[in-house]
């Protein structure tokens, strides 16, 4: 093909009720709905679709892609981050792009970003915080299935109730399965005024966490404290996690410069796009640490994060959000024809098809949509 130029660029907002509600650990207000924004691009036949953020913003601004070379990708996100700086975040349409890229080359995202493996081992990432007998009945459950480690949420009022689950957990499991921790201080729920931990605190964990062999500790402080994540760091004996949801590249960058981090986790759909998630995990990895991308939100999020860690990532493993009964592969991908899911070896295995590797059913999708 050739002279292909984007058509046309639109969004979908969409809710799935969820009954019983989702308690996530980061949030104090149960939800009851999971909503995702869709965005859709069009090049003649070719279709590029995105997920994530409500992309606020977008909406007349259009014309400022539209008739450009869908493969102009560095200019795309220079438009796409002085949006971003004015309104909120826009990467969806930037993974959407990479889908019509893959879709007009025929190949999948993550052989046309590098194709190290189309496989990736997943954690299983929980998201409600539940009783220590709970989470460790759960752990069981997750190790028989396969998975090689598994993450603990927590941000109880009082740190030592989070310890006891992780305690149990591996009086539950032993030493074979790895644990993670996120320790949810790294940022807010608008309507959360809770103060976060200070630093004598996240050193009192991550040396409690240290004793219980668990992997890494994330989010420990503010994910603005360059500075004490840095120390926490030389001090901590555990590794340190973060960086999800820095939205300025030069946030991450101010990382790498401090040494603040471990496992760095800037999430594609959240804050780097497709370019500079692949530019910063080169980045990363150079300098002897672990990327290994955030993927909490919708099914096209979690394939645009998996497709870039399968192309570029050396971590162990990559975040699965996976917490039964009350969050399902189902519920997380209901955008989705079908769930991904595992195969029997315990790998996500990525689609030779091209782009993402999925085609969305707008009709069936229909019955979710909001503000029609």
């Amino acid at each position: 093909m050739t002279n292909i130029s984007i058509d046309s660029i639109e969004i979908f907002h969409v809710r799935l009720p969820l009954d019983p509600p989702f308690n996530a650990s980061w949030d104090p207000q149960p939800r009851t709905s999971f909503g995702t924004t869709l965005v859709r691009v069009r090049a003649g036949d070719i279709e590029g679709v995105g997920a994530g953020d409500a992309m606020l913003g977008l909406a007349g601004h259009e014309h400022l892609f539209i008739g450009h070379d869908p493969f102009a990708i560095e200019r795309h996100g220079r438009v796409i981050d002085n949006l971003q700086f004015h309104y909120g975040r826009m990467w969806p349409l930037e993974v959407a792009l990479w889908d019509m890229m893959g879709k007009i080359s025929g190949q999948p995202l993550w052989k046309l970003l590098g194709g190290r493996s189309r496989r990736v081992r997943p954690y299983a990432s929980t998201g409600e915080r539940v009783p220590p007998e709970v989470r460790a009945d759960s752990a069981r459950r997750l190790q028989a299935q396969g998975f090689p480690a598994m993450k603990i949420r927590f941000h109880a009022a009082d740190p030592r109730a989070d310890l006891a689950v992780v305690q149990a957990v591996r009086d539950a499991v032993g030493s074979d399965l790895k644990i993670l921790v996120d320790a949810n201080q790294g940022w807010q729920m608008p309507w959360d005024t809770a103060a976060p931990w200070d630093f004598k605190t996240a050193l009192w964990m991550a040396d409690a966490l240290a004793e219980l062999d668990v992997y890494w500790l994330e989010e420990p402080l503010h994910r603005h404290d360059f500075r004490g994540l840095a120390d926490l760091r030389q001090r901590a004996k555990v590794r340190i996690a973060g960086g999800e949801g820095n939205r300025e590249f030069v946030e991450l960058r101010e990382y790498l410069h401090h040494g603040s981090l471990d496992v760095y986790q800037p999430d594609v759909v959240w804050s780097t796009g497709v370019l500079r998630a692949r530019q910063f995990a080169t980045e990363v990895q150079a300098a002897g640490a672990i990327y290994s991308p955030h993927t909490w939100g919708d099914g096209l999020v979690l394939l645009a994060n998996l497709h870039v860690a399968a192309a570029v990532s050396q971590a162990p493993f990559i975040e699965f959000p996976f917490d039964p009964p009350h969050w399902t592969p189902e519920r997380r991908d209901f955008i989705l024809p079908s769930p991904i899911l595992p195969d029997e070896a315990g790998d996500i295995v990525l689609s030779d098809a091209p782009g993402l590797g999925v085609d969305i059913d707008w009709a069936a999708l229909e019955a979710f949509r909001v503000g029609k």
